[in-house]
């Protein structure tokens, strides 16, 4: 089964990273998905059963955003409550996710340095984003292990944007066994 790459990213058109990414992911259209949801819903009304249908499609889900306050930008959250629901994801009768994989791709703003328990932040990004372990532990699916990029705000060249581009290809790949 394909990969579902669900791009959260309020303004896609003026992003360095996430662009050049989506521009990658679009190259294996067999066996990646790519779905932005704020294209999808600018007005912020998500459609729970047309997003079911599409996860249940897939065997794994990438959750492909930058990190904003230390947290995902407002609609991925939305989706999240939205979309994983009682009865469906989780429950006695929520299954929906078991043996799925989820995963995240993320683009920081900060140095890696600083996501450190002796960096600026004291947290890592694995710290950061345990609600998303927690999530797929509790839905019965496999968290896989996060691609991220680091330095967007600061010192991520334009050649170290194109060079992660292929680099996250090739971890859903490996990792998602697309």
């Amino acid at each position: 089964m394909k990969t579902l790459v669900i791009v959260s990213h309020p303004d896609l058109l003026n992003s360095r990273i996430n662009k050049r990414w989506v521009e990658e992911l679009n190259k294996y259209n067999k066996e990646i998905t790519v779905h932005d949801i704020y294209k999808e819903y600018p007005d912020g009304n998500i459609n729970v059963a047309r997003e079911q249908a599409l996860v249940e499609e897939h065997s794994s889900i990438i959750f492909q955003f930058p990190l904003q306050w230390f947290s995902t930008p407002p609609l991925l959250k939305k989706w999240l409550d939205d979309v994983l629901s009682y009865g469906w994801a989780y429950g006695s009768t929520g299954k929906a996710l078991v043996e799925r994989n989820i995963g995240l791709a993320i683009s920081a703003g900060i140095r890696k340095r600083d996501f450190h328990e002796e960096g600026k932040y004291k947290f890592t990004l694995e710290e950061i984003t345990v609600p998303f372990k927690a999530t797929a532990l509790y839905t019965g699916a496999t968290f896989l292990p996060t691609f991220a990029v680091y330095g967007a705000e600061s010192e991520l060249s334009d050649q170290e944007v194109e060079q992660s581009a292929p680099e996250y290809v090739s971890h859903i790949f490996n990792q998602a066994k697309v």
